[in-house]
């Protein structure tokens, strides 16, 4: 029996389509609903039961929904204390696209000097999805925003930053008010379907300004880049001196930036925390604490 199998069969029941999960893995639906035959034939058990376009698990399904994932995990931890770092290995490495515009090449410099024979293959995306991954053994460490859930006795969190808000302007308007070029210049925004967004967002009414909005984009390079073509300033988390690399743009402070105060009637953080996520089951645990390690000295 190939334990893709079972990674299959997760991501079945995980999406509850064979159809979908046939997507998600680059497969053909007949593939994998053989593959579903073929480890019910194994098992000596029904697994999956049709209900109407989706599936679900049977009772003998969600026991192997439940320890198929840990299963994964300790293959996982085999083959790398089988091969061992003498062989090398491969670091599966997941991360939000600003450290991966900003520190992260830094710190992979730094980890390679360490690891040369360790291959790191990188997947951006948005933290939710990448914590997914993770938990589902798909990455072996995160650099993200910390959860605003409670985390399992299994994922290990280490914070590497904080990002207060900033305003973005031109070089020429370094010395004007930060809060008076919210009110009276058109807004580039930052994405309020991110985390990012949504502290600027609140920020912005926790101050009782109300913007001009003149466009929202989802990245906060981008809106650097609106913003050095004169289309506006940005409220965005403070990601470093890349932000105005090789453009006339400058970051400006906020009252209460980076405080936890949110200003005036609203105690949210105004800081978003960045740091590594990884699982201590995992045998490349070994890899996310060095490379937490080269993270902490690039920062310093």
């Amino acid at each position: 029996m190939d334990v893709k199998y079972i990674h299959n069969f997760l991501r079945v029941v995980q999406t509850g389509s064979m159809s979908e999960a046939a997507r998600q893995l680059d497969l053909s639906p007949s593939a994998i609903a053989q593959q579903m035959r073929v480890l019910e034939a194994a098992l000596g058990a029904p697994l999956l039961v049709r209900h109407g376009r989706s599936v679900r698990a049977t009772a003998a399904g969600e026991r192997l929904f439940e320890r198929g994932q840990r299963l994964l995990q300790d293959f996982d931890g085999l083959r790398e204390w089988v091969l061992g770092d003498a062989d090398g290995g491969e670091l599966r490495l997941g991360t939000v696209n600003t450290a991966l515009h900003g520190f992260l090449p830094a710190v992979l410099q730094a980890f390679v000097a360490r690891h040369e024979q360790v291959r790191i293959s990188v997947r951006a995306g948005l933290t939710p999805e990448l914590y997914t991954a993770l938990v589902q053994s798909e990455l072996d460490v995160l650099i993200c925003l910390k959860p605003s859930f409670d985390l399992p006795k299994t994922v290990c969190w280490a914070e590497l930053r904080e990002e207060p808000l900033v305003v973005l302007c031109r070089r020429e308007d370094a010395r004007q008010d930060p809060l008076e070029l919210l009110r009276s210049r058109p807004l580039v925004r930052y994405d309020r379907a991110l985390a990012g967004g949504r502290l600027a967002d609140r920020y912005l009414k926790a101050q009782g300004i109300v913007p001009v909005e003149r466009m929202e984009l989802n990245s906060v390079l981008a809106v650097a880049m609106m913003v050095d073509q004169g289309l506006g300033v940005g409220l965005v988390p403070d990601i470093g001196s890349v932000l105005a690399q090789g453009r006339e743009v400058c970051a400006l402070a906020l009252p209460g930036a980076g405080n936890g105060s949110g200003g005036t009637g609203d105690h949210a953080p105004d800081a978003r925390k960045v740091g590594l996520l990884w699982l201590n089951t995992s045998a490349r645990a070994r890899w996310a604490r060095s490379l937490l390690d080269c993270a902490r000295q690039c920062l310093a």
